[in-house]
């Protein structure tokens, strides 16, 4: 595939800007029309990035005869639905994190992938940060092997703001989102299922309805472990923040960035053509169409995560 990928975004708002960032760093993508629920803000974004069609439709953009792909960065009630629709229009997809927030909503999106022969994928994008790539690389090569993660996943959410701070119309989720990214990376650094998984949660917030605190712990076939805490009732520094405790070193990752376990930065800025983890994961994702190739974080690749998922959100609910 030579000509140029045309690309739909649906999501206007702080991640979806994200990926209008990196994109404008990848040759060969134009992105040909934008999707959002505002469509005044929803212009002023496309105005600024030069996308000449906006809707608040998605299937809107999915009739437009010449688009070749969608990525979604929408409401995570939305994903599994939104995905689904993208494939049966005969257009590629890349959904944000998490496919599903359910174990049935992610399967049905692996079985029409299969069905369709389409590129669907989906933002793991700890896969593609240069630091965890830095490790995964170590492991590859045998210089490091993993006995223990122990990962921090800290917001403070207690009204419904996003990453810019704005107010949004929906609820995120401890278990299905900010979880996904790390039950995922476990088993991908270990190469090696997760066997055990256990959760406790704090209490249900009157008003958003969800906990707002949660503590995961997780056992790969390997022997390695995951102690995983999450909260949206934290006032301090945001984000989340890896400790690879292994047999020759101890790594600390903060998004893109690498630390060794003395606190001394490691460079990483060879480790890919980019330092931002968004554009790497969009790289990935065109990459995998022009080749006609399974991407890494496929949604068949990350099902194994969701079964997780759904196992400790059983447990949670028994």
């Amino acid at each position: 595939m030579s000509k140029t990928i045309k690309v739909a975004l649906a999501g206007a708002g702080a991640f979806g800007i994200k990926h209008l960032d990196g994109i404008k760093n990848i040759d060969g993508v134009e992105v040909i029309s934008l999707i959002s629920r505002d469509l005044g803000k929803t212009q002023e974004v496309a105005d600024k990035y030069g996308i000449k069609h906006v809707t608040t439709e998605l299937s809107e953009s999915l009739a437009i005869k010449e688009l070749d792909a969608v990525i979604l960065c929408t409401p995570t009630q939305m994903h599994a639905e939104q995905s689904i629709a993208c494939l049966k229009a005969g257009k590629h997809v890349q959904v944000e994190i998490p496919l599903a927030d359910s174990l049935k909503g992610a399967q049905e999106v692996v079985a029409l992938q299969k069905q369709t022969g389409l590129v669907a994928m989906c933002g793991h994008t700890r896969r593609f940060n240069p630091s965890h790539q830095y490790v995964h690389k170590q492991i590859k090569a045998g210089a490091f092997n993993i006995q223990q993660m122990d990962v921090q996943t800290y917001f403070f959410r207690r009204t419904n703001t996003n990453a810019l701070g704005q107010a949004r119309s929906w609820t995120d989720h401890l278990l299905w989102h900010h979880a996904a990214h790390t039950v995922d990376l476990f088993a991908y650094q270990c190469g090696s299922a997760v066997v055990q998984a256990n959760a406790i949660q704090g209490p249900i917030h009157p008003v958003l309805g969800i906990a707002m605190d949660m503590s995961i712990q997780l056992k790969a076939a390997n022997g390695a472990i995951c102690t995983l805490s999450l909260s949206f009732n934290n006032d301090g520094p945001l984000g989340t923040f890896f400790r690879y405790i292994g047999d020759t070193a101890t790594y600390i990752a903060r998004y893109d960035d690498l630390f060794n376990g003395k606190e001394e930065k490691i460079d990483v800025s060879q480790v890919d053509v980019s330092m931002n983890g968004i554009e790497l994961q969009d790289r990935e994702f065109f990459a995998a169409i022009k080749e006609g190739r399974e991407p890494n974080s496929s949604v068949a690749g990350v099902l194994a995560c969701y079964e997780v998922l759904h196992k400790l959100e059983q447990q949670l609910n028994g």
